[in-house]
């Protein structure tokens, strides 16, 4: 399939890349993009070749939220419609088997900020800003704060929500919305780094902790329990549990068999 906002890349070593590529309006949502978004998301999963999926902006930002433009004249039915689709990306990483990493640059705002704590693994540099902005020009940001609030906390989530402030990757690392900071010079090669390290995992094992993850997340403590260890079971009756033991007392490097 090919995109009009998105470029999508699959280099070698099972990483693929989702560039958001409206540089001239700061990357920010149209209908267009974040329907793109969500299929591209979708295709990746289904590549057979790809094990890790990295998310990232071109130009001077990741993603300033949506465009304003998209707001204008509907009606109440048609901007809860608008929303869902704005949304919709947070939804589908929660549910795909692959990893996602946001990579950070410059500034996530509104939407922005959403990708990025709907994503598995954050990556920034250490000079982006990021941030749950829209309540500075009278609306807000009740869809993207759901993820956000899973990430840092009831308290700090509604601090977010209301102030509306571009807090610094530091900030950013400590509340736990992003895994990494680094130099923005190296940001590429650092994402594709860890992207890599985690493509040499098991896939299945990685899809397998992930849907985990997300399905016992809102369980009661004890049912969450008995969820991961059956998750646990199914995992060790594979063939990439049986060759990644193996493996290891045989001190040599796995042959991921997927099944």
């Amino acid at each position: 399939m090919s995109y009009e906002t998105l470029i999508i890349e699959k280099p070698e070593d099972h990483v693929s890349s989702i560039t958001l590529n409206r540089p001239e309006k700061l990357n920010t949502f149209s209908i267009m993009m974040a329907w793109e978004l969500d299929q591209a998301l979708c295709e990746l999963d289904n590549d057979k070749d790809t094990r890790v999926i990295i998310i990232k902006g071109s130009g001077r930002v990741f993603c300033a939220g949506i465009d304003v433009k998209e707001l204008a004249g509907k009606t109440a039915t048609e901007y809860r419609e608008l929303v869902e689709v704005m949304e919709h990306p947070f939804v589908t990483i929660s549910r795909m088997k692959k990893p996602v990493i946001a990579q950070i640059h410059g500034v996530a705002a509104a939407n922005g900020m959403g990708i990025v704590a709907a994503a598995d693994i954050a990556i920034a540099s250490d000079d982006s800003r990021m941030g749950l902005t829209a309540i500075n020009v009278g609306l807000n940001c009740v869809g993207p704060v759901i993820p956000v609030a899973r990430s840092v906390g009831r308290k700090k989530a509604l601090e977010m929500l209301l102030y509306g402030d571009l807090i610094p990757a530091e900030e950013a690392l400590e509340a736990g919305l992003i895994n990494h900071a680094v130099p923005k010079e190296s940001l590429d090669e650092e994402t594709l780094l860890w992207a890599k390290k985690l493509a040499e995992k098991s896939p299945l094992a990685i899809q397998i902790a992930k849907q985990a993850f997300y399905s016992s997340e809102d369980m009661d403590y004890e049912k969450q329990f008995s969820y991961m260890n059956e998750a646990f079971a199914r995992l060790c009756t594979t063939e990439d549990s049986k060759e990644g033991v193996s493996a290891f007392f045989e001190k040599r490097k796995p042959e991921w068999k997927e099944r």
